[in-house]
């Protein structure tokens, strides 16, 4: 024994100290972080739900939206748009679409305007819209040229001052929370309760006084810059008065994502740890060195300070990160298999036009964080990492089709609610009210 500890080396014996405190840490996450004590299914390998289930993880997409700037949508777009493309030529289905592959998705800001795009229920109880029109939506707000998109007082940056009430009104209609095809989650800050609220769809399938309009679930998440929103449920029993979620501690949902799959037995009745989730997280554009058009050359006495907006953009910034840090930090080391994060080093302003700067933040390799090994470079590309995420996806996909075991059993709108109020958003009327009032995403350009 004594021989094989002087042989051992200061790195053999490093990395069997990392394995024994990432043990400890999965065994503090798992008893105290998460609730997962006693009354919830062990995630041993030895229980029966383990071994039917084979491996099989939940699937969770959360979206950041830390402002305003057209580069906060337009990566999340671009690389959903890069991850359908990659799902449908491996599985061979040219109709696939994102929400096909996930189980929940959660967003903020500009990333809640694309969650609740790409998970919205049509008429035929597909997913109405798929990444690529959703991409395309993002563009054609921000514009083609550079002075359009890259500009802070773009037509992007409208949408939010304003509310997006018409813009939102011709993407989503009438539909409400329930109008979407799995669980949707959604943050603001309540100035009324002086706290975080989530809009989630669990909740409105339960109760009437949870269920909101989406155009209003996202005029609510993008409030920047303006007065609150004042909203309603459908059944008016419940009033916020919304703040963005950029300037709460939810800019990044990731970690609210989490913990409602681990406490939603309901629908995701086997999900114990974070070994049973499979997480893709999308950051925004990082902000660029130029505020406002003043160089970080520019001599101390010329610059000025920044704006209330700029540095609720930074702090916003700051939050999500540390949010991706302490996520990446309870996954340990199935961080990169399990926790995928995608965001943009540096934001290419001078790239010719959406597309180009698209394909440019995609190209990038984002710094992100090892378990006791603090942050470092990523070893591959955001588009990369979007490659491979397809293939774990498929592969969950067929593992789904071969076990007997779901591990996922989402609530659908007929199920009985516990409140006793009554609205006309039966799952008829729904239907035939977002066929209704759903435009041709070929038509947005023109009603610009």
């Amino acid at each position: 024994m004594e021989a094989y500890a002087a042989a051992a080396s200061p790195r053999t014996t490093a990395m069997g100290a990392d394995k024994l405190s990432h043990q400890l840490f999965s065994l503090l996450e798992s008893k105290f972080l998460f609730g997962a004590g006693a009354g919830c299914l062990s995630s041993g390998p030895g229980t029966p739900a383990r071994k039917f289930l084979d491996g099989g993880r939940v699937r969770v997409l959360a979206i950041d939206g830390c402002g305003a700037a057209a580069e906060d949508a337009l990566l999340a777009a671009a690389a959903l748009a890069r991850l359908e493309t990659q799902l449908r030529e491996q599985t061979g289905d040219p109709d696939a679409r994102v929400a096909d592959f996930f189980d929940l998705a959660a967003g903020a800001g500009a990333g809640g305007v694309l969650a609740a795009m790409l998970f919205l229920r049509g008429p035929d109880g597909r997913p109405r819209y798929s990444a690529q029109e959703a991409l395309a939506f993002v563009v054609s707000s921000v514009g083609r040229k550079e002075k359009d998109w890259g500009h802070r007082r773009g037509r992007w940056a409208k949408i939010f001052r304003s509310g997006g009430d018409r813009v939102f009104q011709r993407v989503f209609g009438d539909a409400t929370l329930r109008d979407t095809v799995a669980p949707l989650l959604v943050p603001c800050y309540d100035l009324a309760t002086a706290a975080p609220f989530v809009f989630s769809r669990a909740d409105a399938v339960e109760s009437d006084a949870f269920d909101f309009r989406l155009r209003d679930v996202c005029a609510a998440t993008c409030a920047v810059g303006r007065e609150p929103v004042a909203m309603r449920s459908v059944d008016g029993l419940t009033t916020i008065a919304a703040a963005s979620a950029g300037v709460a501690a939810m800019g990044n949902p990731a970690a609210a994502a989490i913990t409602h799959v681990l406490h939603n037995k309901q629908e995701f009745p086997l999900a114990t740890s974070v070994e049973d989730i499979l997480v893709l997280s999308i950051g925004g554009g990082a902000s660029s060195s130029v505020v406002s058009g003043v160089s970080s050359s520019t001599p101390t006495a010329t610059r000025r300070s920044p704006s209330p907006r700029e540095l609720a953009r930074v702090t916003a910034e700051g939050v999500a990160d540390m949010v991706d840090e302490s996520v990446a930090m309870a996954f340990g080391y199935a961080c990169g298999s399990n926790y995928v994060r995608i965001k943009a080093m540096t934001t290419p302003l001078h790239a010719g036009n959406a597309a180009a700067a698209a394909g440019a933040m995609l190209a990038q390799r984002n710094v992100e964080s090892a378990l006791f090994r603090g942050r470092r470079l990523s070893e591959r590309t955001n588009a990369e990492k979007v490659d491979a995420l397809a293939a774990e996806l498929v592969k969950e996909q067929e593992r789904r089709r071969r076990s007997p075991l779901p591990n996922v059993a989402i609530k659908h709108v007929g199920t009985p609610r516990l409140s006793s109020a009554t609205t006309s958003s039966s799952g008829t009327s729904t239907a035939a009210r977002t066929a209704s009032t759903m435009p041709s995403p070929a038509s947005w350009d023109s009603r610009r």
